[in-house]
């Protein structure tokens, strides 16, 4: 899979293209190189025929036919591997002179250069060669054929052939090992740029992405990302000072006002103004519960997935949520069923995670109508630990069900329900420090009111892969002690609405 993955790499592609145009290149270069060689061999044994043509031609003019047969038999008689081919012969093919005893079919057909096989047919002995030669008529009707046997020449010719063919095979084979490596070479560094990004986009803030010390376009890149990161860093930093020192100064005087209004409520007699300080009193609690659910959120956020995590059953976390919002339904006529597995152990931090299933409970229970029906259930689906709470309510539109987890979003239908927006938001967090996913589902779609299925995914407990760990990296367990500042304060439910 890996090497799949790497041949689709924009790097291997662009080597791939480079070595087309490479390999294009040396092929022409290496057709050229053959063409010019292989020609001018030819040319060479074309030359070596004409001189000896030009040479009987003069024997032929001085010393006549006689002449012409005479001299034929000596260059035959001094040539005994027959590297020269001679055969004159009448109008009618009937051998006078020559080392060849038959007229090749191929010269009885036409006159000029031709090129024919050495063997039985013109009374060859030996294994079969090939031959090139030129034929013309001689004054008198007679026909005469001077050649060279040019075996050795194709011989030559095909070796060449062989070895730009291995050339072009290693090659293209070099070029795609070198396209191969260069491109894992890069993948390999792009790989670190994207795991760092893909922590830092998980909370880990503080990571840089390493560099070299090269000065090469990746380092140039992991620096100008550095920098940005500098940059936004600080700017959250700011943001996040001014956000908390507005969410304090405004708390301090909200606690203030709620306490007035809750002494005030207890002091009235009339029952009107009774009404009405309670109230006020309620919309303080929903201030205070907001400002709370905002600076926890914060803080789950940018602490990424350093959470104080230890072994936890799930079953019996959620059980202990059940308990507590089981009245709750109950006071809304809902059936509350329940389908944990007990021995569903994950790892994670217990305050965090009972926060994120009150949550959902929550949501569940205001949600569904009176009458409706609620199901929490915990199992193991392929090797992950599953939360999953439906209800039968109002549900969410599919195409809203990306956005619900934004902070203070909140699904058209339910806007004149009590809340904040904030409570899938907290999920959201939770679920990112605990490496795990969510995904909503319509419990019964195509009716009006589908409800909803929310289930959480979260990896199981595996102590020996976890004590491994620890070993390599040196470093000691945690301690059992989890983060509770502030949990008087953000103790409510984080609603989502």
């Amino acid at each position: 899979m890996k090497i799949l993955s790497q041949l689709k790499t924009s790097t291997f592609q662009l080597a791939l293209l480079y070595m087309v145009v490479f390999a294009t290149s040396v092929f022409l270069l290496l057709a050229f190189i053959y063409w010019r060689t292989a020609g001018f061999m030819t040319e060479q044994t074309d030359e070596t025929i004409e001189a000896e043509i030009a040479g009987l031609a003069e024997q032929y003019r001085g010393r006549g036919i006689n002449g012409l047969i005479t001299i034929i038999r000596e260059r035959v008689s001094r040539d005994p591997n027959a590297k020269s081919l001679y055969l004159l012969a009448t109008d009618d093919y009937l051998k006078l002179a020559g080392n060849l005893s038959t007229w090749p079919e191929e010269a009885q057909v036409q006159n000029g250069w031709i090129n024919f096989t050495l063997d039985d047919s013109v009374g060859w002995k030996g294994s079969e060669r090939l031959a090139r030669a030129r034929v013309f008529e001689v004054q008198g009707g007679l026909r005469l054929l001077v050649g060279r046997d040019v075996q050795e020449l194709t011989t030559l010719k095909r070796l060449i052939e062989r070895a730009i063919n291995w050339g072009m095979g290693i090659t293209l084979a070099l070029a795609l090992l070198g396209g191969f490596m260069m491109s894992r070479s890069t993948t390999k560094r792009i790989e670190v740029i994207n795991a760092i990004s893909r922590r830092i986009m998980n909370g880990h803030l503080s990571l840089r992405i390493p560099t070299r010390g090269t000065s090469d376009d990746f380092d140039q890149l992991a620096e100008n990302l550095n920098q940005m990161l500098d940059r936004i860093v600080y700017l959250m930093e700011g943001i996040r000072h001014v956000s908390d020192s507005i969410a304090h100064d405004l708390r301090t005087p909200l606690t203030r006002l709620r306490n007035q209004l809750e002494n005030t409520l207890m002091a009235v007699d009339n029952d009107e103004a009774r009404d009405q300080a309670a109230k006020a009193v309620a919309e303080a609690d929903q201030l205070l519960a907001t400002f709370n659910a905002l600076l926890r959120i914060a803080r789950l956020e940018t602490r990424g997935n350093a959470a104080d995590k230890t072994e936890i059953s799930l079953g019996e976390l959620v059980a202990d949520a059940c308990e507590l919002y089981e009245a709750v339904a109950e006071d809304k006529d809902q059936t509350f069923e329940q389908a944990i597995s007990q021995d569903v152990k994950i790892e994670g931090d217990r305050d965090l995670l009972f926060q994120m299933v009150s949550n959902l409970i929550d949501n569940a229970i205001k949600y569904t109508p009176e009458a409706g029906d609620i199901r929490v259930a915990v199992e193991t689906v392929e090797g992950e630990a599953v939360l999953e709470v439906s209800d039968s309510g109002i549900g969410i539109p599919d195409s809203e069900k990306d956005n619900v987890f934004q902070r203070f979003y909140r699904v058209g239908k339910s806007r004149s329900l009590p809340g904040n927006g904030l409570g899938l938001s907290l999920v959201s967090a939770v679920t990112e420090i605990h490496q795990g996913r969510i995904e909503l589902t319509d419990r019964r779609p195509g009716e009006e009111n589908p409800g909803l299925s929310v289930k959480v995914y979260l990896p199981l407990y595996r102590p020996l892969k976890r004590k491994v760990l620890r070993s390599q990296q040196g470093q000691l367990p945690p301690g059992e002690s989890s983060d509770k500042s502030g949990s008087e304060e953000e103790s409510g439910s984080m609603r989502q609405v």
